[in-house]
């Protein structure tokens, strides 16, 4: 009876999701979706008057100026090989700082942009990542960490604004997390991983070289500094404190005293102080939704804002010294539209539409957060897709996507890949499987050396939850992934051998003890967490043997598509090489498409169109028209 009421419920819920009467959904090609902007780096001029994004609208990522009483967007850099990315005009002029790599290598550099238009690395060097940090509170200098000196750890530097002569402040020897410096430039405010489960807060004087520790020692506690407030005394962190989700604390370092700012039932997950110290922002993952908050800084009394769309991610960018802000908003259906707001009345206005010109919303789906009991009882998250045009009893296809990390979450958000296979036909489900951020720390931490067997089987158990929403054919239902995901897909493949029609891997893993016995070495922080999460290549090797899918590559029977970038640092090449090669040997179909211009993800709007028709292409011909799976067994019920 209990199986019942569930599938009834789920049934009532799911055929909300469509309409009966819908007329006739029109079909998009991928160009015509991925015509759609991306709007980002969102950065005030000092006078207010104008608003820098990034954008991807030339196909490669550019910046972008727009005037805030209205007019077309003016391009400012006009690169036609690497991705740009804005992080925002110079405190007291139209200098603009930004961010840029080769190949997507990873080897970011800072740059600026001249008034004049003409560019410079204000981080000269080979082989060194450069990270921006922030702004000094008076706006003479910018501060950027680098790893130059020892490439295992990132020093913070000092740049001034005037001459660009860059000096280290603090030397990092321990693989600390540099997050913000006091007004007075004195103090340092530092995170370190120890394990995946613990991340201490830290503050380091300057003056008297001293560490201090504002974490309890001993306990599993996961703290992040966010921003010193004016005073420089006073730094607002947040932290889990050994309960299940992250709150807002701000801290009085002269007297030891804390206080909670905002303690939501979600994730605070982020928070920063308005240029003029007035307003404290903060963010917090509401149900896989970003949600913007306002505070009084001095008083830390709620300002009521008025919320722009509910079932919305929200980002919320202020202006300088006046109460206005850039409002982003996204449903799923829409792209990310720019708004400007008046905080005081919470009237806002068109400033940049995303969407794309030949491309009527009403025909895009936004994404609805669903949850149902995995095999064990557990409850998990993810967010359903479902054609506008579906109808109760339909026997669709659907595409399981896994996502990355394997700590992080699926959000909502506009994805044109999510968008093209719904508007084509796809049931699609983004499972926030046991191990997902966003769900609380006993959660997270349900995988925790059990990767590619207890979050695997979540994605098995989304099987059954498809099929009770009466839309699904459960012999029709592939695995896709990037990233972790993409090892989730060939563990799928290889674990589950006939649990799934087909796989889509993205820069999957494909061999643990390799990938984390040669992780980048700027990785020397993330490297604790990975081994203690995923396992050591020392000390777990015969474990990480057992969940590497290319020990196991022999059981994959179900076709496969693989696709990477030539110039990937975390998952390298060789990874997805050798898993094609050892499941072709099986007599399994098999495509391999490699980009030789990208890195790990695929940032360049061209190669995003060929891939994301590459993968429609094989699930049509494998999942949906593929009667039989030919001499292959059948999927799994």
């Amino acid at each position: 009876m209990k199986l019942l009421r569930i599938a009834f419920g789920l049934l009532l819920s799911f055929a909300a999701l469509v309409t009966s009467a819908q007329s006739a959904v029109k079909t998009y090609t991928i160009e015509q979706l991925m015509a759609a902007e991306s709007f980002g780096g969102l950065s005030f001029s000092p006078d207010n008057r104008k608003l820098v994004t990034t954008s991807n609208r030339t196909g490669i990522a550019n910046i972008y100026v727009v005037p805030l009483d209205g007019g077309p967007l003016a391009q400012l850099t006009h690169s036609t090989k690497e991705t740009v990315s804005a992080i925002g005009y110079f405190p007291h002029d139209e200098r603009i700082l930004y961010s840029s790599d080769q190949g997507g290598n990873e080897l970011a550099h800072l740059y600026v942009r001249e008034v004049d238009g003409s560019t410079r690395d204000v981080t000269p060097g080979e082989r060194h990542v450069a990270r921006f940090v922030d702004w000094s509170h008076d706006g003479t200098s910018f501060f950027f960490q680098s790893n130059a000196r020892d490439p295992r750890f990132f020093d913070l530097y000092e740049v001034t604004v005037d001459d660009y002569v860059s000096t280290r402040i603090f030397d990092n020897d321990k693989g600390y997390q540099i997050r913000a410096i006091s007004p007075d430039r004195n103090l340092v405010a530092l995170s370190r991983i120890v394990d995946n489960a613990t991340k201490h807060c830290y503050v380091y004087d300057r003056r008297t070289a001293s560490l201090n520790q504002l974490t309890p020692a001993g306990g599993k506690v996961s703290c992040e500094p966010q921003a010193f407030a004016a005073t420089g005394t006073i730094l607002f962190y947040t932290t889990d404190d050994g309960g299940e989700f992250s709150f807002l604390v701000r801290h009085d370092l002269a007297s030891n005293a804390r206080k909670t700012v905002f303690k939501p039932d979600w994730d605070v997950s982020g928070a920063s102080l308005s240029s003029d110290n007035r307003y404290l922002v903060v963010s917090v993952n509401e149900d896989a939704r970003s949600r913007p908050y306002l505070f009084d800084a001095a008083t830390l009394k709620q300002i009521p804002f008025v919320d722009p769309a509910q079932d919305a991610s929200v980002g919320l960018r202020l202006a300088n010294g006046v109460p206005l802000a850039a409002v982003a908003i996204t449903n799923g259906a829409t792209p990310q539209d720019i708004y400007i707001q008046d905080l005081r009345s919470g009237k806002r206005r068109l400033l940049l539409r995303a969407r794309a010109p030949d491309v009527d919303p009403a025909d895009l789906v936004a994404g609805k957060v669903v949850r149902f009991k995995s095999y064990d009882g557990v409850e998990v998250p993810g967010i359903l897709y479902v054609p506008k045009d579906a109808k109760p009893g339909d026997a669709r296809p659907a595409v399981i996507h896994v996502h990355g990390g394997p700590g992080d979450e699926s959000r909502i958000g506009y994805k044109p890949l999510v968008q093209y296979l719904v508007n084509h036909g796809y049931v699609l489900f983004e499972i926030n499987n046991r191990g997902s951020s966003g769900s609380g720390r006993t959660f997270y931490h349900l995988d925790d050396h059990a990767h590619g067997d207890a979050d695997l089987d979540d994605v098995v158990a989304a099987k059954g939850m498809l099929e009770r929403t009466g839309f699904v054919d459960p012999a029709k239902v592939a695995i896709q992934g990037q990233s972790y995901g993409g090892y989730m897909v060939l563990a799928g493949l290889a674990f589950r051998p006939t649990e799934f029609a087909a796989g889509i891997d993205l820069y999957g893993v494909s061999n643990w003890p390799r990938l984390l016995a040669n992780t980048p070495s700027w990785w020397e922080d993330l490297r604790r967490l990975l081994f203690t999460e995923v396992g050591d290549p020392e000390k777990d090797a015969d474990y990480l043997r057992k969940i590497s899918p290319i020990f196991h590559a022999e059981n994959i029977v179900r076709p496969l598509l693989v696709l990477q970038g030539q110039n990937d640092p975390r998952v390298l090449p060789v990874e997805s090489e050798d898993i094609v090669a050892k499941v072709k040997a099986n007599g399994v179909p098999v495509d391999y498409v490699v980009f030789p211009d990208e890195g790990h993800g695929f940032r360049k709007k061209a190669n995003q169109i060929t891939a994301y028709r590459k993968i429609l292409e094989f699930l049509d011909a494998h999942v949906k028209n593929a009667a039989s799976n030919g001499a292959f067994p059948a999927a799994g019920r």
